[in-house]
């Protein structure tokens, strides 16, 4: 290597030693998802950013999604998917599928890479101790300004009622990496599918999380003319929703952020999963690579 390749490695070293004095004992958690759940070199990456984290005295815990992986073992077994306003609808049968794939499949795939790199993972569903519990979740459609919303139907799908931190608390008390599906459990054992960016927001919440991070498929926020947000206030999160300028997939993140942020969550991050380190970048650098919310 060049010396002067060494020489700015050493200086990105450097400029992460006060982001490490500054969080080490606190808690970051991370909703992992997209793109980086999909490709293997970022399963790699990202595997070994989180068991960095712990290695430096922070706490990560771990949310993740997994919607390809279930649309893709829905389609082998001959399983139609439907989806109404983004959710999928589910029914009995898809999610057992659900619970097979994210609690099962994708969890135990998450804990292995991050194990493998020298970090103590254990992975959980929030069926687990009644980690996460849920009621369900119904889909309002807009009819117009003279009818009310129609309320649909749309099977097993959830939102959180409350979070019972105590078996997150007790796993990184033993320094232990949580790593959760967002499956929660409702008050007759059923269980419910739960969108993971709100589980990760309340998780955060429950947990008096220094940050909320949540990794996507795109830059993080954008502005009108389509130019990445680096730093954002809440209030100003609130007029680019009013405006229209965050729509579409990125609205239920920025919200779920507001959310975090209004409960006491000391920052929120939303970046792009697909850029290599970005965990890192984010965290340890002077500029970061996404959006900052508080």
């Amino acid at each position: 290597m060049a010396i002067d390749g060494i020489f700015e490695k050493a200086k990105i070293l450097s400029e992460a030693l006060p982001y490490i004095r500054r969080f080490s004992g606190k808690t970051f958690v991370i909703k992992y998802g997209g793109h980086a759940m999909v490709n293997q070199a970022l399963k790699e990456s990202f595997a070994g950013d989180v068991a960095l984290l712990k290695f430096v005295g922070i706490n990560p815990v771990i949310v993740h999604g997994g919607g390809p992986q279930i649309g893709e073992n829905l389609k082998k077994m001959g399983i139609k998917s439907e989806f109404k306003n983004g959710l999928r609808v589910t029914d009995d049968q898809t999610m057992e599928v659900v619970e097979m794939v994210l609690a099962g499949k994708v969890n135990k795939e998450i804990v292995t890479h991050v194990n493998s790199m020298g970090g103590r993972a254990v992975g959980l569903s929030g069926i687990d101790g009644r980690m996460i519990l849920a009621e369900k979740q119904y889909l309002e459609m807009d009819q117009g300004e003279e009818l009310p919303p129609e309320i649909i139907d749309i099977g097993r799908v959830g939102k959180v009622v409350a979070i019972n931190p105590e078996v997150i608390e007790a796993l990184m008390r033993e320094k232990f990496i949580p790593i959760i599906a967002p499956v929660g459990v409702g008050e007759q054992g059923e269980a419910y599918n739960i969108n993971a960016d709100t589980v990760a927001a309340e998780v955060a919440i429950a947990l008096k999380a220094e940050k909320l991070i949540l990794l996507t498929d795109i830059d993080g926020v954008k502005g009108k003319t389509g130019e990445l947000i680096p730093s954002l206030q809440r209030d100003e999160a609130d007029a680019l929703i009013k405006s229209g300028v965050i729509i579409g997939g990125m609205l239920p993140k920025v919200k779920s952020c507001l959310r975090a942020l209004e409960m006491g969550v000391g920052k929120a991050h939303i970046i792009d999963g697909r850029k290599d380190h970005a965990l890192l970048l984010e965290i340890f650098t002077d500029s970061g690579v996404g959006t900052v919310m508080d």
